[in-house]
């Protein structure tokens, strides 16, 4: 069996390879000639998979590392018998992990604690659902929007984009991109109700990039300058409006999803589906594909209030600016869509807040609760007496 795969999946060799021939191209690069003869295709969400893609081929199977699955024309592969799999999930901690990270660093910036704010998650599936969670562990308020969930349980629980654009300080979108339909998301925030955004507000798109009107975006931050926005999806990935890029707070290059964990989980899920497709045994499980964390564990003593042990643990694990700052020093080199590209193609080891283990003195207990709510492991030490042995 021939399996051709995106050259940014992870562990491919090691989990494909037992499957058949891997033949590695990266995602921009996968055409129709690549395909021709291939039995099996996996790919991220850079490769179009349509008609005019697997048309000419042989492929028995298709599937997408990925949550998201808008890149891939399901109607065109079940036409040809072409079965499919997604990683649903298999990246959303990250997800989560990055609007955290990001929301710290602007609070800081502003100087103030999101906890005085009131956020918005737009899009409440398997990423906006956590973020919900751990928010509100966190003691923030929050309102949900998610107009099919909202038809399918009955409302309770949800309200209306227009309600979040009134009455939030800041607005998180999590949706899929759907063209048409009484759900349809593109430009879902568009140019009407980005004008009526209250001054301060904070847009942070970590869905997809079609779903923000991104040119009444950028006038609004350049014209009033009074709204401030987070942005790691944009139309026309990957040569984005440089401008919007500028105005924007926090720009990353549709990265928010990268950690090497949800990589890997999403390697595992396509790996399982073709096993299964094929009839034979998936031999490895997921555990077998996670390395040891680069930093493990994070001793906290006393003096530190709750928000800055919380911008300590996550930038020990993760640091959005690090990615804002790449992408503009490669755009600056290589141009926008080479250096978009590049930052993805290039992306540096990242773990998810869930790998490091956050070990609390006895003046730092009353941490416990609010670094378990952002996603870390928690170990308190148990006091000893004088002859040094742990206290019951």
């Amino acid at each position: 069996m021939r399996i051709v795969v995106d050259a940014n999946v992870p562990e491919a060799q090691r989990c494909f390879g037992a499957l058949g021939e891997v033949v590695s191209v990266p995602g921009r690069e996968i055409d129709a000639a690549t395909v021709r003869d291939a039995d099996a295709l996996v790919v991220r969400s850079v490769t179009r998979v349509d008609e005019d893609l697997v048309g000419d081929s042989r492929l028995r199977f298709v599937g997408t590392c990925t949550i998201g699955t808008d890149h891939v024309d399901t109607r065109a592969l079940s036409e040809r018998g072409i079965g499919f799999a997604s990683a649903p999930g298999c990246n959303a901690e990250a997800v989560v992990d990055y609007v955290l990270a990001s929301l710290a660093t602007l609070a800081e910036r502003g100087g103030f604690w999101l906890a005085e704010r009131r956020v918005g998650i737009v899009g409440v599936g398997n990423v906006g659902g956590r973020l919900l969670a751990r928010l509100q562990a966190l003691g923030i308020d929050c309102l949900a929007c998610d107009p099919p969930r909202a038809e399918e349980e009955g409302g309770t629980g949800f309200v209306d984009l227009d309600t979040l654009v009134d009455d939030c300080d800041v607005l998180c979108l999590h949706t899929p991109l759907v063209q048409e339909g009484p759900h349809a998301t593109r430009h879902l925030l568009d140019a009407c109700r980005i004008a009526e955004l209250t001054p301060g507000t904070l847009v942070l798109n970590a869905g997809r990039g079609d779903c923000v009107d991104g040119r009444a975006l950028r006038s609004r931050l350049s014209g009033q300058g009074d709204i401030s926005a987070v942005l790691d999806v944009w139309e026309n990935e990957p040569a984005i409006d440089a401008a919007l890029r500028d105005q924007a707070a926090l720009a990353t290059p549709h990265v928010a999803g990268y950690s090497l964990d949800g990589k890997l989980r999403g390697t595992h899920q396509v790996y399982r589906a073709l096993a299964r497709h094929v009839g034979l045994p998936a031999r490895l499980g997921e555990a077998d594909l996670m390395p040891a964390p680069p930093v493990p564990r994070l001793v906290l003593d006393g003096g530190l209030g709750v928000e800055e042990a919380l911008r300590l643990c996550m930038r020990s694990v993760y640091d959005p600016r690090r990615d804002h700052d790449a992408l503009e020093h490669l755009a600056r080199t290589w141009g926008m869509a080479k250096g978009f590209d590049a930052c993805r193609a290039n992306y540096p080891l990242r773990r998810e807040f869930s790998t490091l283990e956050v070990v609390l003195e006895a003046a730092a207990t009353h941490l416990a609760e609010p670094l378990a709510a952002a996603g870390f492991q928690i170990t308190s030490h148990e006091p000893r007496d004088s002859s040094g042995e742990c206290n019951a």
